[in-house]
């Protein structure tokens, strides 16, 4: 029987990692639906299947003197009821039983580095093995059964975790340093946050607090959508927090080429639709969602897929230049007889209007008029018209 030197006991080698690599590499060519990753710092074992994060497995790595090595390995063998033998002293065998180290399930991943149970369970959550992954026993006997032999295993040491939950929530954790190789700093940890687009909107002295305590326990930002307008996807994020949604505004006035001015003393921003109250963040300035068409002439909102998707409108009166709006009563305002207006309140058109109005009234003075009457009463009721018309255009 194959022996477990290095699970519970002394250690029998060491792995760096291009042997390690070279051995997760071996794959046969197959190619496996599920992972398993491992952080070592967050000493927790994480089962995928693709990118869905299935079970999520508190785990005791290796101590500080004898730290489990990370790298990129992969199941090699599996066994049930595994036989324990003193790497110091072979002659000392533990059977599967109460008092066997491994307890009763054992995954190889390299050498003698290993994935097991543990008859020591108060032991979890803190590193303090040999260089193996503990993990209590009800926990192993699952995840023995849903992974097999060649499935890849993937050991990192990451301090900071930021992920997006289903909700579109980002959420971050800082752990403890325990093999006191990765220093942090604000700078560092909003690395990790800044692929989210929610860093104009932690706070840097909760940040650092994080930092100093590092109790791995969640931090909410809010919850973090891609843009699109018009069908282009945007470098910058909508952020919910609370009821207020967040957009960036300046990229997407330039990605619709829309000058904005920003009015400091009102706190607003114009453009050519209208008006809005801005927020600056980080000195990035956001609106709120609810102000998009007013200031930007777009609308929309989240998709089923987790997009906020915005889409130019089209244009209203009282969302026009007051140029084009000019124009729009220009071609659309009638006379009583008919006729198209030309003398819309617009200074820049009044000396024209009147020069069209003296040569129409010249026009109506050498036409000839007609009348058309039933009796005398009705012919002198004309002529007394035509007499006045004819005073009107002199």
């Amino acid at each position: 029987m194959w022996k477990k030197l290095f699970a519970a006991g002394g250690i029998g080698l060491m792995l760096f990692g291009g042997v390690a690599n070279a051995a997760a590499g071996d794959t046969n060519g197959q190619a496996y639906p599920e992972k398993i990753v491992i952080n070592l710092a967050s000493r927790s074992l994480a089962l995928y299947k693709g990118d869905e994060k299935l079970k999520l497995y508190p785990i005791g790595p290796g101590k500080a003197s004898t730290p489990t090595p990370v790298g990129y390995y992969k199941i090699l063998s599996k066994e049930i009821n595994p036989t324990w033998i003193d790497p110091g002293d072979e002659r000392n065998v533990i059977p599967s039983g109460k008092n066997n180290p491994l307890g009763y399930r054992w995954m190889q991943i390299y050498g003698n580095y290993g994935i097991h149970g543990t008859n020591k369970p108060e032991s979890i959550g803190k590193f303090v093995s040999n260089g193996c992954i503990r993990m209590f026993e009800n926990d192993v006997e699952t995840l023995f059964d849903l992974v097999r032999v060649g499935t890849p295993v993937e050991i990192t040491y990451n301090r900071v975790v930021v992920e997006k939950i289903p909700d579109n929530s980002v959420v971050y954790y800082v752990y403890p340093d325990g093999y006191g190789r990765q220093p942090l700093n604000k700078e560092s940890v909003m690395k990790w946050l800044r692929p989210f687009g929610v860093t104009d909107f932690v706070s840097e002295d909760l940040l650092a607090a994080k930092i100093r305590i590092a109790d791995g326990q969640p931090t909410y930002v809010g919850k973090s959508y891609n843009i699109r307008v018009n069908g282009k996807v945007l470098q910058g994020k909508a952020v919910k927090i609370d009821d207020l949604m967040y957009l960036p505004v300046t990229e997407i006035a330039a990605t619709l080429n829309l000058p904005v001015e920003v009015k400091k003393e009102e706190g607003t921003l114009q453009t050519d639709f209208g008006e809005a109250v801005y927020y600056n963040k980080k000195n990035n300035l956001y609106i709120n969602a609810d102000d998009a068409r007013a200031l930007l002439a777009v609308d929309g909102g989240v998709t089923r897929g987790g997009i906020y998707d915005l889409a130019s409108v089209a244009k209203t009166p009282s969302e026009e230049t007051p140029t084009a709006r000019v124009g729009a009563i220009a071609e659309n305002t009638e006379t009583n007889d008919g006729n198209i207006a030309t003398n819309v309140d617009n200074p820049a058109d009044k000396e024209s209007n009147v020069d069209a109005e003296k040569v129409k009234a010249k026009e109506d003075k050498k036409s000839k008029i007609e009348i058309h009457v039933a009796g005398d009463k009705d012919a002198k009721e004309g002529k007394a018209r035509i007499k006045n018309k004819q005073q009107r255009v002199n």
